[in-house]
C-alpha cells in the first residue's frame, strides 16, 4: 500500500490534439487541459502515412536555404 499523504493526487483530463482528437485520462496536471500537436490518432508511426508536420514554417525554411546549395553541385 502507498503511503498516505506524500503522493500527489490523479485526476481525470481531457486531452485535445490539433487534429481535433479528443479524449480522456488521468494525470497530476491541475487544469483538467492538455493539449497536443500530435497524437496517437495523427503520427505516422500509428497511422502508417507519412505527413509532414511543419511548425512555424520550419520546413519550408530549410528548404529555402539549402535549395541553391544542392543546385550548385
Amino acid at each position: 500500500m502507498p503511503k498516505a499523504g506524500i503522493h500527489p493526487n490523479y485526476a481525470a483530463v481531457q486531452v485535445h490534439c490539433s487534429c481535433g482528437n479528443t479524449f480522456e485520462t488521468r494525470s497530476t496536471q491541475k487544469g483538467g487541459k492538455i493539449s497536443l500537436e500530435i497524437c496517437s490518432n495523427c503520427h505516422p508511426f500509428f497511422t502508417g502515412k507519412q505527413r509532414l508536420v511543419d511548425t512555424a514554417g520550419r520546413v519550408e525554411r530549410f528548404r529555402r536555404k539549402y535549395a541553391d546549395k544542392g543546385a550548385a553541385k
